[in-house]
């Protein structure tokens, strides 16, 4: 198999964790990085013995098939539509978009051009999301009924570097870790067909207290509590809180509830995790032994897609899935405005589960 070149837009502090996550791939190469700031680009591409150029010159390499978008987020759509006008597939950070409107634009050019589109997060390859994928599918739990999806906290401006973008549109607790649990979900249990919701400011703005911009008073433009229930096309109901509102909770991280039993997801941001499995009549639950590699990290999903142009196959992180996503969390502020139940128009395939045993950079 020939290695699928990939350029990348960003050089952020992300960029990182798919440097070192992209490795064990080696049907894929890493071969040209640039952003806006570029020193910053020419400083990341030496510390990775790759080239630095410019975003117009990336965007117009004809030995690039796969354009790595990592800007913030209310970039994603407009780099990832320059990208495939350019010819280009895409893999991008999330969220796909930040409304609807940016979403269907970029499934609709990837179609008209026969592209593919991909879209993190890509943590639902890791051993602990894999392990509750096989429970499930190998009826541990029974048909789920029910189950809670809890991310709280009291936001960024504490720790993060450059926190602003998280209090505005595309940012918010939803749109910044909404996916990783909705994503997360959707490979557990399939499509979602309604969302209620109910949001709120809580705090109309935050003051930065990190370097560099620490004092710096940033104006909340976006929901920063979100509540509500997903309904899911096989039935299940389930209640989730994404909140930057939060000083201190006791609440569990992501729950399964089945006909036949429970079942304890690990974090949904990570690869790891304890699973956990609770039976009718225990008296606790019990740790299960998780039956899929941990050493896994962002850029999986990219290599996935990367081996699934090769070989003519699906692959699993697509942008159908990471737009159900977006019209998913958009629907939460729909409805809180609206008081309104929202019906999801868009769908998606339930991702293919990984095969146990697989070897670190294999995906097949």
């Amino acid at each position: 198999m020939n290695k699928i070149k990939v350029g990348i837009i960003g050089c952020g502090a992300i960029s990182n964790a798919y440097f070192k996550g992209c490795a064990p791939y080696r049907h894929m190469q890493l071969v040209a990085c640039a952003d806006l700031d570029e020193p910053r680009a020419a400083a990341k591409a030496k510390e990775h013995d790759i080239r630095a150029c410019s975003v117009e010159t990336l965007l117009r390499d004809p030995d690039l098939e796969i354009l790595l978008n990592l800007t913030v987020p209310k970039a994603h759509a407009a780099i990832n539509l320059a990208a495939i006008q350019a010819g280009k597939h895409t893999y991008a950070e999330k969220p796909f978009g930040v409304n609807r409107a940016e979403g269907k634009k970029v499934l609709a050019a990837a179609k008209k051009k026969n592209l593919r589109t991909g879209c993190a997060p890509d943590t639902f390859f890791g051993g602990g999301a894999q392990t509750a994928r096989k429970l499930i599918d190998d009826g541990a739990i029974g048909q789920p009924v029910a189950g809670v999806a809890f991310m709280c906290g009291h936001g960024m401006e504490t720790w993060h570097p450059n926190p602003e973008f998280y209090y505005k549109p595309g940012g918010g607790p939803m749109f910044d870790m909404g996916p990783y649990y909705i994503t997360g979900l959707i490979n557990l249990i399939g499509p979602v067909k309604r969302v209620t919701g109910a949001t709120r400011i809580s705090f109309p703005t935050r003051t930065i207290t990190s370097q560099p911009f620490a004092g710096k008073v940033i104006t909340v433009e976006t929901p920063t509590h979100i509540a509500g229930t997903l309904e899911f096309a096989n039935g299940a109901i389930i209640t989730i809180i994404q909140s930057f509102d939060m000083w201190r909770h006791s609440l569990p991280i992501l729950e399964v509830y089945g006909s036949e039993g429970s079942l304890s997801i690990p974090d949904p941001n990570r690869f790891d995790g304890v699973v956990k499995l609770a039976k009718p009549g225990a008296k606790d639950w019990t740790e299960v032994p998780l039956t899929h590699r941990t050493d896994l990290a962002r850029g999986t999903g990219l290599a996935d897609m990367a081996q699934g142009i090769a070989t003519g196959r699906p692959h699993r992180a697509s942008g159908e899935m990471a737009f159900h996503v977006l019209d998913v969390m958009a629907a939460f502020e729909e409805s809180a405005t609206t008081g309104k139940h929202i019906q999801i128009k868009s769908t998606c395939e339930r991702p293919a589960a990984l095969p146990v045993g697989l070897p670190l950079g294999e995906l097949d």
